[in-house]
């Protein structure tokens, strides 16, 4: 049965739920970041999902990207799946720009995490969910 990993349930909100992947705002307004977690119970790298699942979780990670060029207009996208400090297999679809505090570094511990005024909360998860359709 599929369980959400309690530290990635506490560092994001929900915003949709795909035919494969729960997708997930990261609540840190550094930087628009969206988190793709399949809903597959003891996935831990992608090499766990069958074919069709792979298949699918290449398509929504393409959808996340696209969301987020529409939404947020970046410079690029970057996409990971780490799993270093949670197991739980989950993809990181991240926009970046040119002058985001972490540019050209990775986001990870670039600077903190700077969690989303509720207002600007409510306001990113309303463009993303337009951007989503």
């Amino acid at each position: 049965m599929f369980e959400l990993n309690p530290r990635i349930e506490a560092d994001t909100v929900p915003l949709a739920e795909w035919p494969l992947c729960r997708v997930l705002l990261m609540n840190d307004a550094n930087h628009p970041w969206l988190l793709l977690v399949p809903r597959r119970a003891g996935a831990v790298e992608i090499t766990d999902l069958e074919d069709a699942d792979r298949h699918l979780l290449l398509d929504e990670i393409s959808r996340a990207s696209q969301a987020l060029r529409r939404a947020v207009s970046p410079h690029r996208i970057n996409v990971a799946a780490l799993g270093n400090v949670v197991a739980q297999l989950h993809v990181h679809v991240i926009a970046r720009f040119t002058d985001d505090p972490a540019w050209p570094r990775p986001v990870w511990g670039a600077v903190p995490a700077r969690p989303y005024a509720p207002g600007d909360l409510d306001r990113r998860l309303a463009e993303l969910r337009a951007a989503l359709g």
